[in-house]
């Protein structure tokens, strides 16, 4: 079946689908979105969301302080170590303040700045009611436009003729039919492939049967993968990605912002050999916990554990489950099949090791230690009043990094060098001319906002121009 009324078709259901097919709409084309999922679960990584990044010279009704441009791109720097595209990411950060207004003139509601242990206050823009109600607030407003959303519609192949998108192929789940439908232009805004197993397993090895998936099951990478085969230029690493330590008893899918472990930096972190492997200190955790993904990934059967002491309980924000509860360390040791002494032996050089000082979890305290192979650089405190808290730690995947080359106008751009005139690409599947290590919590929504945005707007220029 060809559908050939639709001036732009929106391949995706998340934050950056909706924001082009709603920019596509205010432009004046007619819109209809492909979301592979059910209603129920429509939304992708978004709906696991609570917060957009974004820079401001002066206090806001839901920021405080100010955020410059210069010190957005300086923390994207330090947490990719300079692997990142300046261009592209100053570009982003300087459009994240019109996003937020947009979004509050689409319905979105933000609550106003936040305080405590996240440090997010003067830098994140928190949504009321988090990632669903952001959704919700986007598709009722896409309702109200007149847009057309069809669920569980899963885009499964693209084709591209003469640098431009003739159609695509769709599989109804409802139907099982596979529908050919054809518009004026296309935004691909599809999500990664973090949730293709057999994808991962081919880029990581073994380790990945061990990974869990914080986000959707439904980004399974076809669009992506139909892009590389049509000839699209395809960027990064497959084995990057926004990686978190999430609690190794989450569900395989969809465990969502809930099941991120956010005590690291008040403890101390041990692998399956009951041995510390990295700084828990090293920076403000909404900076460094994306890099605790990785690290465990690469411990033994990427497995870690976490262990703090009654004396931080209050100073980080829970996760959904709760911590395993301890009199003693070799109770700890017992619950979790670890080794008694070597892990006793740990604790006890880590505690010896601690330099007296101001313990402040608000600031970089310099609590640190002095002597250890691995030292904690802030935040040091003994361990050494129970009861002991532990959290069993694994790879959580939020998306990948892999994606398609894009224009700053969000048109996909071929291995050839060539632009495709009525393709265009947003969010995850593209977040790879940015990223490409490493994470600052809240620049993905930015980027699929700022990107969604404008594929939406210029897909319907386009549309219109071939009218």
């Amino acid at each position: 079946m060809e559908r050939l009324d639709c001036d732009v078709l929106v391949i995706g259901g998340g934050n950056a689908a909706l924001c082009a097919a709603l920019s596509a709409r205010q432009k004046g084309a007619s819109v209809l979105i492909l979301e592979s999922a059910p209603k129920d679960w429509r939304g992708g990584n978004s709906q696991h969301t609570r917060n957009l990044r974004s820079m401001h010279t002066a206090p806001t009704d839901v920021l405080s302080g100010s955020y410059s441009e210069d010190e957005f791109y300086q923390d994207v720097y330090r947490v990719s170590e300079g692997e990142t595209n300046e261009e592209y990411a100053r570009f982003v950060i300087s459009q994240t303040p019109h996003i937020v207004e947009w979004a509050k003139s689409c319905g979105v509601r933000f609550q106003p700045s936040l305080g405590g242990t996240l440090q997010l206050g003067r830098t994140n823009a928190f949504f009321l009611g988090g990632g669903k109600a952001l959704l919700n607030a986007y598709y009722h407003q896409a309702t109200r436009l007149g847009i057309e959303v069809a669920y569980e519609c899963e885009a499964l192949d693209l084709s591209i003729q003469e640098n431009s998108c003739a159609y695509v192929l769709v599989l109804d789940k409802k139907t099982d039919d596979i529908k050919k439908i054809k518009a004026k232009s296309y935004v691909i805004a599809s999500g990664g492939f973090e949730s293709n197993l057999a994808w991962l397993k081919e880029a990581w090895g073994e380790k990945a049967d061990n990974f869990l998936i914080r986000g959707s099951r439904f980004n399974q990478g076809k669009m992506l993968q139909a892009l590389k085969n049509q000839g699209a230029k395809i960027l990064g690493n497959p084995t990057q990605g926004h990686m978190v330590a999430i609690d190794a008893r989450a569900p395989k899918y969809d465990g969502g912002i809930v099941s991120r472990v956010d005590c690291v930096s008040l403890g101390v972190v041990v692998n399956k050999n009951a041995q510390r492997f990295y700084d828990e200190g090293e920076d403000f955790w909404p900076k460094r916990y994306a890099i605790w993904g990785r690290l465990v990934a690469n411990q033994p059967d990427q497995i870690a554990y976490c262990i703090t002491d009654s004396k931080v309980l209050d100073k980080y924000m829970p996760s959904l489950f709760p911590p395993v509860v301890a009199s003693s360390v070799a109770e700890i040791a017992s619950e979790f099949g670890l080794d008694q002494k070597q892990l006793e032996k740990t604790l006890s050089d880590y505690n010896n090791s601690v330099v007296a000082g101001d313990f402040d979890h608000t600031i970089l305290d310099g609590c640190r230690t002095r002597g250890l192979a691995i030292e904690k650089t802030h935040w040091a405190q003994k361990i050494d009043t129970p009861p002991f808290y532990c959290y069993p730690l694994r790879p959580g995947i939020t998306f990948t990094y892999l994606g398609v080359k894009v224009s700053k106008d969000a048109q996909v751009i071929k291995e050839d060098g060539n632009v495709c005139k009525n393709l265009f690409a947003a969010g995850e599947i593209m977040a790879g001319n940015i990223l490409s290590k490493g994470y600052v919590a809240g620049f993905g929504m930015a980027i699929g906002s700022v990107f969604g945005k404008i594929a939406g707007e210029n897909a319907a220029n386009y549309s219109k121009e071939v009218r």
